[in-house]
């Protein structure tokens, strides 16, 4: 191994480490308590299941919005049939 392969991989090391510790860690400087953290992810959770529900209300719409009129009026027409 040459020289500046060692300091890159170096560099790659000390960089990954840094994100892994960073990553758990508040603007402090000190470690998310499990209950924050444990928040955080419930929070992200949410989140995610949020963007799902409107990405599929946005595909919704944009049939809506493409397909042509009268085959929207039945589809509207057999949800109120149900």
């Amino acid at each position: 191994m040459s020289f500046w392969t060692a300091v890159v991989c170096i560099v790659l090391i000390t960089s990954i480490a840094g994100v892994f510790s960073r990553r758990n860690r508040r603007e402090d400087g000190h470690a998310l308590p499990d209950s924050e953290r444990r928040m955080l992810e419930q929070e992200r959770d949410d989140a995610k299941q949020e963007l799902a529900e409107l990405k599929d209300r946005v595909q919704v719409l944009e049939r809506i919005a493409v397909d042509p009129a009268r085959r929207t009026a039945e589809e509207i027409e057999n949800l109120r049939d149900d």
